[in-house]
């Protein structure tokens, strides 16, 4: 498949970095799952830490599939315009629940890292789904892109998630451990 020579190592790094950063989250998740946490943090967890495991898994999925041995591309338009589709309405989903979560109130990096960036790389999949018949070199660039954003958004969110978590809970032990 010549359209997708060269693309091989780009694809089997991204893809180890979305593979190991999922892997990364599930330990830091077991790590934190001892600290005390409010009874609604689960809401905030469904708008905040799942988003985040779920674009990863997208980054990994487009990298395995751009590295299997199809015999001919035309597949990937089809998987590139299905995830692009049920990204935008998976993000909109995130909305919902960030706008319904209780735990936390979200500020414009938020909803930037959260909502916007996702949802532009998800709108670039499905856009590049659309223009892969007549310029499918652009279109293998914005997939790139998307996969891109994806993978550099979800290392923002995790690092955020993650330093949310440790110095809430530190600051809530000082606060416990003032009034005793």
């Amino acid at each position: 498949m010549p359209e997708l020579n060269g693309w091989t190592n780009f694809y089997v790094i991204v893809g180890s970095a979305a593979g190991a950063l999922i892997g990364l989250q599930f330990v830091v998740m077991t790590l934190i799952a001892n600290l005390p946490i409010a009874q609604a943090s689960a809401q905030a967890g469904d708008a905040f830490s799942t988003p985040t495991v779920a674009h990863f898994a997208v980054v990994l999925l487009l990298s395995a599939a751009a590295s299997a041995p199809w015999g001919e591309i035309a597949i990937m338009p089809v998987l590139w315009g299905v995830v692009g589709v049920s990204g935008i309405v998976y993000v909109v989903q995130v909305a919902r629940r960030m706008r319904s979560q209780t735990v936390y109130q979200a500020v414009f990096e938020d909803w930037l890292f959260h909502v916007l960036l996702p949802l532009l790389s998800y709108s670039t999949l499905a856009a590049s789904a659309c223009l892969s018949f007549a310029q499918p070199r652009t279109a293998l660039f914005l997939v790139a892109a998307a996969a891109l954003l994806l993978l550099f958004t979800g290392i923002h969110n995790a690092w955020d998630i993650i330093r949310y978590h440790v110095f809430t809970t530190m600051q809530e032990k000082r606060d416990m451990g003032r009034k005793e």
